[in-house]
């Protein structure tokens, strides 16, 4: 692992216009991490210890869906955060991740994240605010794709 400097993390658009002692914060605590294609990064209802800023490359997000097997429901590229289920308790994965090509990202460690949160309220509800613009997001493109498949089966 490599790592992780201010001013690279400046430049990652999830980050973008972050103040300087909150990137600090974070470069302390990450290291930049590169993955082959087919690696699986996390599966789904595992501990959710870390998560990543995609720097190139794309992952799937996947789940288990009985009698179905492995289902992607999404596809995580570059410039995106990877994993939300850090963030809140029981801090399980909803979602598996494989790589599908070679992969270049931050990784942070969450429980080190959660605890500068607790630390810094500012640094916290900074970081906080740009998670939930990406739930919302993914949410809605969720939602979107749902209605999609429904017009497409004539329901």
């Amino acid at each position: 692992m490599i790592e992780v400097t201010t001013s690279a993390l400046a430049a990652h658009p999830f980050l973008r216009g972050m103040p300087r002692r909150h990137l600090d914060a974070l470069a302390e605590v990450g290291a930049d991490v590169m993955f082959p294609a087919g690696h699986r990064i996390f599966e789904e209802g595992g501990f959710a210890s870390r998560f990543w800023l995609i720097q190139s490359g794309h992952v799937a997000l996947d789940m288990s869906v009985p009698g179905n097997g492995r289902v992607i429901i999404d596809d995580i590229g570059m410039g995106e955060l990877l994993g939300c289920s850090w963030l809140f308790p029981p801090y399980l994965w909803a979602f598996g991740a494989v790589c599908t090509g070679p992969l270049e990202a931050f990784e942070f460690d969450a429980p080190a994240i959660r605890a500068r949160c607790a630390a810094d309220p500012a640094f916290g509800y900074e970081l906080h605010e740009r998670l939930i613009r990406v739930v919302a997001s993914r949410l809605q493109s969720t939602r979107t794709r749902l209605i999609a498949m429904s017009i497409n089966r004539g329901c």
